[in-house]
């Protein structure tokens, strides 16, 4: 059970996302006091694909390498291809619901976009 602080005049040593001790976060990737994005977007998109179908994840504040190895787990997860373009993954076929599910147990706000 988590205790609730009474008194506070500073910060001190709590994460000032979710007010739980630094070494007790639950913030994505465990970086403390890092901002969460306004949303993670996973859509589909066919334009400029011969009508073959992708789902794609956007609004990921991380940096390219995180991003690929995300990209990675992602495909492994959905059993598929896949690449990264320009900041955004790019997975073959259409795994919304899939994605969506993985990227919310790794605490990232995934919504599904587009219908």
């Amino acid at each position: 059970m988590m205790e609730r602080i009474i008194y506070s005049t500073g910060m001190g040593s709590l994460c000032p996302n979710c007010r739980r001790p630094v070494r007790e976060c639950v913030c994505p990737k465990g970086a403390p006091g890092a901002a969460k994005p306004a949303s993670v977007r996973v859509g589909r998109e066919v334009k400029g694909r011969a009508g073959k179908g992708v789902t794609t994840v956007s609004g990921l504040p991380l940096s390219l390498a995180d991003i690929e190895s995300l990209a990675t787990r992602l495909k492994k997860r959905c059993g598929c291809g896949g690449t990264v373009r320009e900041g955004i993954i790019e997975i073959q076929g259409d795994h919304r619901d899939v994605i969506v599910a993985e990227l919310i147990k790794l605490g990232w706000p995934a919504k599904k976009s587009g219908g």
